[in-house]
């Protein structure tokens, strides 16, 4: 494969995740994105338990039966020349781990907004990662087909809160029942919407000047634009492509994923000028270009069972460099480990096909043995390790009771498979060994998800004690601090599945009384990446 291609195969791509506040419509978009690039026919929606339908990225049976995305989905397509890789992350704060993985895999970020709430606290958060991250971020106004804020107002709102120079790149027409289409400020062209099926096929549209306009608007509507259309001209930020690129700027889109109304310009967006791969850093700050000549790529997501018939593990991975090939040789950059990939998957949330080969951005859905971690370097070349993708400190604790003695061994294999893929953390006591685990997450509702899975894919069922504490916190010190930590009775120390010290309490109160007692010790929220 020439260095040729391999820069244009690269440059073609376009890996991007949806990042929004709980029920701002993140998982419709997706399915009308998917609906105008021809990857599916019929549009489905997030519905109620008793719904015939749901979406294709909600792919689990839970997620279903809530209308909540509790795992990230990978869905591929192609649109205008580009290969798009669609990363569908969950909305729920309970499920913000998942998200935080996602977001180390993906170039671009969509921030979506409902046009009548403004910025949310989970958008705020996830925003701020995406900016650590510095992570393009491309901003849509949602649910134009309900009232909501107007237009200048939320811009505004926007820039102050974010701290992010915003710039609109169309202008709605009207809200709630008036929402009639949307302006293309650079071209002043006008794109008035006919109405689709409840927003389920591709929906047609008028094209215009905006003087045309007139005579296909209604008076009021037409003098508001007029009027905005002159504010925006006077005062707003012009579009800067390299300022967008740093994630200094952000291009706003107008329009309602329910309606279809203002998917289309988006998604042209997306597909012609969104980020390319970026280069990725070593632990030993070298760095590896999407043309590197080694194929090396990174596993950011876990998920056992997708194909519960199979009790299948699939290990996602983002491909960073070089040209990947099915039945490559590589080595682990952990533990040096060799691993022949010899049955690699692209996606479309759970139904799945065999590749032969990918590209830097490309998703790759690899069968796991049991050898492959989030956070693992995969490399055709010599051992690699990318800066690996952190745990947090988990904030809930539970102990498991098994109600069926006889289903030990099927309960152990389930909580080391659900931990390895994110689910929960696992701690263990150094004085019990590894058969009593204490099981953290850093949402409740994480432990939910557990249990069902392990009813559905394991047949084993259980109940949880809550146990009080409420802090947990990697550690680092001296032997002589660690044995000083365990002494005390007003500290649980555990370790994780890595053989990690870690400290459980119910407060950071005895922590800060440690650190003023012991000489180097560190407390960490993030798991240090050895």
């Amino acid at each position: 494969m020439s260095s040729t291609n391999l820069r244009e195969e690269a440059l073609r791509r376009r890996t991007f995740a949806i990042i929004s506040h709980p029920d701002a419509g993140k998982t419709t978009i997706t399915e009308k994105l998917l609906l105008y690039a021809n990857a599916i026919h019929l549009a489905g929606e997030v519905k109620s338990r008793k719904s015939s339908r749901s979406t294709i990225s909600d792919w689990m049976q839970m997620e279903q039966e809530r209308g909540i995305s509790i795992s990230s989905s990978v869905l591929q397509f192609d649109y205008l020349g580009s290969a798009l890789n669609l990363l569908d992350t969950p909305g729920h704060a309970d499920f913000s781990e998942d998200t935080y993985r996602t977001l180390a895999a993906v170039d671009s970020a969509v921030m979506l907004l409902d046009h009548a709430k403004g910025v949310e606290s989970r958008t705020r958060k996830l925003f701020e990662v995406c900016r650590m991250r510095e992570l393009p971020v491309i901003t849509f106004m949602n649910k134009l087909d309900r009232e909501g804020l107007d237009p200048l107002d939320l811009m505004d709102e926007v820039s102050a809160t974010l701290n992010l120079k915003v710039t609109p790149m169309n202008w709605p027409i009207g809200m709630g029942r008036e929402f009639m289409g949307v302006v293309n400020l650079a071209s002043k062209t006008v794109f008035v919407f006919e109405e689709g099926q409840k927003g389920e096929q591709i929906i047609d549209f008028k094209t215009m000047s905006v003087e045309e306009a007139k005579a296909h608007i209604p008076t009021i509507l037409y003098d508001k634009l007029l009027e905005d259309l002159e504010l925006i001209e006077m005062a707003g930020d012009a579009y800067d492509h390299d300022s967008f690129l740093a994630g200094e700027l952000s291009p706003v889109f107008w329009g309602s994923a329910k309606t279809n109304f203002g998917i289309q310009p988006l998604l042209e967006f997306l597909a012609e000028h969104t980020a390319s791969p970026a280069s990725r850093e070593t632990s030993t700050e070298e760095v590896i270009p999407p043309d590197y000549k080694d194929f090396t790529g990174f596993i950011f997501k876990i998920q056992a069972n997708m194909n519960p018939k199979h009790r299948d593990r699939i290990a996602f991975m983002r491909v960073v460099s070089g040209h990947f090939e099915r039945g490559v040789d590589t080595v682990i950059g952990r533990n040096n480990e060799k691993l022949r990939l010899s049955k690699p998957h692209s996606f479309m949330a759970q139904e799945r096909s065999i590749v032969d080969d990918a590209w830097p951005g490309d998703i790759v859905g690899l069968y796991d043995p049991g050898k492959l971690r989030i956070g693992d370097t995969v490399s055709a070349g010599k051992q690699l390790l990318f800066k690996g993708i952190p745990r947090f400190a988990p904030e809930h604790f539970v102990r498991v009771h098994l109600e069926d003695p006889l289903k030990r061994k099927s309960l152990d294999k389930g909580l080391e498979q659900l931990s390895l893929e994110g689910v929960i953390q696992l701690f263990f006591d150094p004085e019990i060994g590894r058969q009593a685990p204490y099981l953290g997450a850093v949402g409740q509702l994480q432990f939910e998800v557990l249990k069902q899975r392990l009813v559905k894919e394991y047949s084993v069922r259980v109940s949880f004690q809550t146990l009080p504490f409420k802090v947990a916190r990697w550690v680092e010190g001296t032997p002589e601090a660690i044995v000083w930590l365990e002494r005390r009775r007003d500290y649980k120390m555990v370790i994780d599945r890595n053989d990690h010290p870690v400290l459980l309490s119910d407060s950071v109160w005895p922590l800060q009384y440690a650190q003023q007692n012991v000489e180097g010790l560190i407390f960490h929220e993030i798991e240090p990446l050895k």
